[in-house]
């Protein structure tokens, strides 16, 4: 097989690489749109964040951003550099021997398995930290509706504070109508009592000097 016509050569890595290397580019272009969607939703998701808490997930997602950047610039540079020294070395020098050649082609295959790897680990960490970032809003989402229905309470037993109070100073007034009222009533009770005796008392005076 090592020693068999350049074009021949040619043919047969071109049909044992060609389809394998494209089926892993497309899943790693994809895995790449997919993390730069999930990226952007995630964006969001930190926006919508109370700010105490906003701090951290926006340096979570500033690392998540740098990783991205370095996947996909290692993965330009694996594709660059596969299609180039496929191209040279097959259509190079005849100094380089055919196994050579063979023996690169799989190191490159090896490094673009690599990196599918490395990026799928880093897909699921951007979906954990993004579920993390989904949950810790539904959670700050939880904490502000009880906070409002806290509120809403405390206002409620304010205003009932309010209505009590106002009830218990007209209570207050009424009460104090009505014991100036019965202070008064036993005044001119005690007046009435002391007239009725003063006058019964002068009636029996004159009753008895007149005879």
């Amino acid at each position: 097989m090592f020693f068999m016509a350049r074009p021949q050569l040619y043919w047969y890595l071109h049909n044992c690489f060609s389809d394998e290397k494209k089926q892993m580019v497309a899943n790693i272009e994809k895995q790449l749109e997919e993390a730069r969607e999930l990226l952007e939703q995630m964006e969001l998701e930190v926006r919508e964040i109370p700010p105490q808490s906003r701090g951290m997930y926006s340096n979570r997602m500033r690392s998540y951003k740098q990783e991205m950047g370095k996947l996909e610039a290692d993965f330009k540079r694996s594709r660059i550099a596969y299609s180039d020294e496929v191209r040279n070395e097959l259509l190079g020098d005849d100094g380089n021997s055919s196994e050579n050649q063979l023996i690169k082609l799989r190191e490159e295959r090896a490094h673009l398995l690599d990196n599918t790897e490395r990026l799928e680990r880093s897909s699921r960490r951007l979906e954990a930290g993004y579920q993390i970032a989904v949950e810790t809003e539904q959670i700050g989402q939880e904490m502000l509706e009880n906070l409002s229905h806290d509120r809403e309470k405390i206002q409620r037993a304010r205003e009932r504070l309010r209505e009590t109070d106002a009830n218990l100073g007209k209570s207050s007034r009424i009460l104090t109508g009505m014991l100036r009222r019965i202070i008064q009533n036993r005044i001119l009770v005690v007046i009435l009592a002391v007239f009725i005796i003063l006058t019964t008392a002068a009636a029996i005076f004159f009753s008895v000097q007149g005879r």
